[in-house]
């Protein structure tokens, strides 16, 4: 299906559809609450909607959610967009099947990714300061046996993604890898991840992963 974006929304990537594959080997009865977070232009939170599911999609930019309302008009689903953090959706959980492409590559901390397109992808100087902070407060917003699925590169460190879910009260594992060229935003940043050490000097591809966890509470 074709996706309507506004301009400075984050592009569908290979992380987009690396989650959309996870997406496609999880049972998903009629009537699931589904949680996307950092939906961008609503593919994910539109082809689970596809399925039945009763969706919520988050996002902090305003773009983003009225691209997703548009996507989910086109598509003839319906699908709750709202804009703000993870917590916003707090009132419409709790939530069965929680998928996230959160800001992952490690980027300078400053003010100009605050704002801006780069907040979609722009996670701090280790890559984690949007994923450590979902990982926390995730399991607020899940019913027991739910299952909760994460995108990002190797790079952020996935050991710590599973360790922080486990604390959480979730079982988890890497259930999925994929290596990839360097995309626009990697490519951007290739100098200074080569200089802090992050990616070798030669180095022009990257190891995507897919972080399952489920809900035991």
């Amino acid at each position: 299906m074709w996706f309507f974006r506004l301009p400075g929304v984050y592009a569908p990537q290979e992380d987009t559809a690396a989650l959309l594959e996870a997406l496609a080997r999880e049972r998903l009865p009629r009537g699931a609450a589904v949680l996307d977070v950092g939906t961008g232009s609503g593919v994910l939170a539109v082809e689970a909607a596809r399925r039945r599911a009763r969706v919520v999609a988050v996002d902090t930019s305003r773009r983003a959610v009225l691209t997703t309302r548009l996507n989910a008009r086109l598509a003839g689903v319906r699908v709750r967009a709202l804009r703000g953090e993870l917590s916003a959706a707090g009132p419409e959980g709790p939530f069965d099947l929680v998928l996230a492409n959160p800001p992952y590559v490690p980027a300078p901390d400053d003010a100009r990714h605050r704002r801006g397109p780069r907040r979609a992808w722009a996670g701090g100087p280790d890559g984690r300061a949007v994923l450590d902070r979902l990982c926390e407060e995730l399991p607020d917003l899940l019913r027991p046996g739910a299952r909760v699925l994460i995108v990002h590169s190797a790079v952020s460190g996935p050991e710590r993604t599973v360790r922080a879910l486990e604390k959480g009260g979730l079982s988890a594992e890497v259930t999925s890898r994929r290596v990839v060229a360097f995309g626009p935003v990697m490519r951007g940043q290739a100098a200074w991840l080569r200089k802090r050490g992050l990616i070798g000097a030669d180095e022009g591809r990257e190891e995507l992963v897919v972080v399952r966890g489920e809900y035991r509470a």
